[in-house]
């Protein structure tokens, strides 16, 4: 393998730590620490040529993802995903919407890029068990990436989570519990459990590897469209939000390789009802304010208190983006007229990101004359 990972650096002292024994934050600022590569090597390493002539998944971008051992990656086939233009007079009145379909990965969605990475570094670190507590998705893809590894894992869900996502977790042989509550209370009951186990615990942004993982999205971004047919702007569909933390850390290591010259401009997209990100934004802050009772259909979204939200706010603020919060009743209305004009099958979760760019236009954060690329996390649920 030709990973180039240097070590872990916290964000917030900036002390450097070796990878082994696993750890996952800072002891003195608790932070959970982040990948550092070798860039100038990767520049070396990754001319165009090269990437070309390898597999069109994960692997193309190696040098910059942390598995070292090729025997401990877990793959269940992470294919590079479409990326489709679409004409759409109501999203895009200036030109061409494009779209970003991840609902063709693993499992349905795009959890499966970070757990990819999570699993197989775990592996390799000589972790058995696996803990996350999930709204559904990252549940059914831990299980699948665990199955698949011989690992075992155990997910802990909130009792009104998608029947869907229960089954996918019990057909993949995890170990499911629900709790009542929401996701943060799964994360608090389970995370006790984890710990008398020893299961190596990848909840989002709680260690390091699940964003490296994400980190994906901007890498395949920039090569189906190369650094003069990058996007203006990404209007993402935030919950747990590794994919704006993941799509900023690959934008800045291309950034910083020479091979980008303008960083697309980062939005998160939430529901009104579970919008702490976009408020957290709107208002200033440095970390978010919990959201007391929070209420959505999309239920992948359905974060009250984002962990590291510091990291989330700090990426979506490097790139000059900002927040938008959607109306319930504009959600399902926005994927369903989208899926019926246009043939694409997106998440509940990409409604509020669909709908979003309507009001990111009105609101004359996006103009007409921006290139727009709205990330299409999954595959419609019913």
């Amino acid at each position: 393998m030709a990973s180039l990972l240097q070590d872990l650096m916290c964000p917030g002292c900036r002390r450097a730590f070796s990878e082994r024994p696993a750890r996952t934050y800072c002891l003195e600022c608790s932070r959970t620490l982040v990948a550092r590569y070798d860039l100038e090597a990767a520049k070396e390493r990754m001319s165009r040529d090269r990437l070309r002539a390898r597999p069109p998944d994960l692997r193309r971008f190696e040098e910059l993802l942390p598995l070292r051992d090729s025997s401990s990656r877990v793959s269940l086939g992470e294919n590079e995903t479409p990326l489709l233009k679409v004409s759409d007079p109501e999203l895009a009145p200036g030109g061409e919407l494009l779209i970003k379909c991840d609902g063709f990965l693993p499992t349905g969605t795009f959890k499966a890029r970070g757990m990819a990475v999570a699993v197989s570094k775990a592996k390799e670190l000589g972790f058995k068990d696996l803990f996350v507590p999930t709204a559904g998705n990252a549940g059914a893809a831990l299980a699948a990436y665990a199955a698949r590894g011989g690992l075992r894992s155990l997910v802990f869900m909130p009792q009104d989570a998608p029947e869907s996502a229960r089954t996918q977790v019990a057909l993949y042989g995890g170990e499911l519990r629900t709790v009542p509550g929401h996701i943060g209370d799964a994360g608090r009951i389970g995370r006790e459990e984890a710990k008398r186990r020893g299961a190596f615990d990848v909840s989002t942004l709680r260690e390091p590897w699940r964003a490296e993982g994400k980190k994906t999205m901007g890498f395949e971004i920039f090569w189906t469209l190369g650094p003069e047919g990058m996007p203006d702007v990404i209007v993402y569909p935030t919950g747990g939000g590794t994919g704006l933390v993941g799509m900023q850390r690959a934008f800045s290591q291309l950034q910083e390789m020479g091979w980008l010259a303008k960083v697309p401009r980062l939005y998160a997209a939430q529901p009104k009802g579970c919008a702490p990100v976009v408020e957290a934004l709107k208002r200033g802050r440095e970390k978010v304010e919990p959201v007391a009772s929070p209420t959505t259909a999309a239920a992948g979204l359905r974060v009250p208190s984002p962990f590291s939200s510091e990291d989330i706010l700090g990426a979506v603020r490097s790139t000059h983006g900002g927040g938008v919060s959607v109306p319930e009743t504009a959600i399902e209305p926005a994927a369903r007229r989208f899926m019926s004009t246009h043939g694409i099958s997106v998440a509940r979760e990409t409604g509020v990101a669909l709908a979003g760019v309507q009001l990111l236009r009105q609101e004359g954060a996006v103009d007409r004359s921006d290139r727009v690329l709205v990330y299409n996390t999954g595959l419609w649920m019913g």
